[in-house]
């Protein structure tokens, strides 16, 4: 499905101000709200954000089908809206930047801190992050906001600046919850990186090695914790009775598993924890590496596996031949490839507990991103089995 039919639930200053729609969107996914922003703000001419999922009828998660949201005008519209049924609710788990207030607060931070030239502009909004675009005299600068579940950005980054300036975006400020970075001209990798792009991946081992052992102020996602996060887990996943046992078994056989991955020698250092190319920003020139909120201190084989499921076998292939080539010459003497090998299925298992993390830190609406994702995960580490 290649677009999404449209309602939306307008508010001023958290009051009900009607119901606007349906209209087609072009672009399917549910958290690309730039576009809806876009057309609520043409249509009611005040400025409008998109805040969360209120609600959707379509069997493909996250894409296409009809799809309800509530935004927030900036300014009081002098449109008169339809009445709607759609409710609001209230939920202990919603993300500060989905409730009136909340996106008030964020984009008077980052107006306070910057000298916009003009409004911000809308780009992404979900349960995980929201992403607006500011425009100033010196370029765009992007505020993000993400949840409490989510690693400081700005943190990470340092760490990284600290080894490679030039992989990192920059960060001109930053509080809890929030980050401010500079824009970076070019386009995301997505698809089949060009050969130049590809450098992401041995720049980014060459600061994990002079990273490793520095794990103080990251959560500790190390191997050796994972046996106690997964069976905590597996009572509250739907499996069958036969994924179930399988389940158990691999559970038993992980402290073995994690010691034989350690044996190959790598060290554990920071982790991206989603470093696919659509992270990877390339001007022509440059790369640099995006979104930190899933890092942690833990094995560079996550990191090294990741791209995998989003290119060709070729390039795969090649990325692949990258990330062992970069870990032989940072790490002589140790076996990066049986790594990749080892890791697979341990991979996959902590997604599964991240994903749960996710579940267990957003409000209801919202869930609906990321429901199975556990259970998908761990389907895919008995596979590697």
């Amino acid at each position: 499905m290649t677009e999404r039919s449209v309602t939306v639930l307008v508010t001023y200053q958290g009051e009900r101000l009607g119901e606007i729609g349906p209209f087609p969107v072009a672009t399917p996914r549910w958290h690309d709200i730039g576009p809806v922003a876009e057309e609520l703000t043409l249509r009611l001419g005040v400025p409008v954000h998109v805040l969360r999922l209120l609600a959707h009828d379509s069997a493909d998660t996250g894409f296409g089908g009809s799809v309800a949201y509530h935004a927030e005008a900036l300014r009081f519209p002098e449109v008169e809206l339809a009445d709607s049924v759609l409710s609001v609710g209230e939920d202990p788990l919603r993300a500060p930047w989905a409730t009136p207030a909340g996106l008030r607060s964020a984009l008077a931070w980052a107006a306070g801190t910057v000298r916009a030239v003009g409004p911000a502009e809308q780009v992404k909004s979900w349960n995980l992050s929201g992403l607006y675009r500011l425009p100033t005299a010196d370029g765009p600068v992007w505020l993000k906001t993400t949840p409490a579940f989510a690693v400081p950005e700005a943190e990470v980054i340092a760490r990284l600046a600290a080894v490679d300036p030039e992989l990192v975006p920059p960060v001109l400020a930053a509080t809890e919850g929030r980050v401010l970075l500079g824009h970076l001209p070019g386009v995301d990798c997505w698809g089949l990186p060009e050969d130049a792009m590809l450098d992401a991946v041995p720049r980014l081992v060459a600061a994990q090695a002079a990273l490793a052992g520095h794990g103080a102020g990251l959560p500790d996602r190390t191997p050796g914790t994972l046996p106690e996060q997964f069976a905590a887990l597996l009572p509250r996943v739907t499996l069958t009775a036969e994924e179930r046992a399988a389940a158990e078994r691999l559970l038993a056989d992980l402290p073995a598993l994690i010691e034989e991955l350690a044996a190959c020698g790598l060290p554990e250092t920071l982790v991206h924890g989603d470093f696919h190319p659509g992270n990877w920003r390339f001007d022509g020139t440059r790369n640099v590496i995006v979104d930190f909120s899933d890092s942690y201190y833990g094995h560079p084989a996550v990191d090294g596996l990741r791209p995998q499921d989003f290119l060709s076998d070729d390039r795969w292939a090649t990325v692949r031949q990258l990330w062992i080539d970069a870990w032989t010459t940072h790490a002589p003497g140790s076996d990066p490839a049986k790594a990749l090998e080892l890791a697979e299925p341990l991979m996959h298992l902590g997604y599964a507990v991240r994903y749960q993390e996710f579940l267990d830190g957003i409000e209801a609406t919202e869930r609906v991103y990321h429901q199975g994702d556990p259970e998908s995960e761990i389907r895919a580490a008995l596979a590697c089995r």
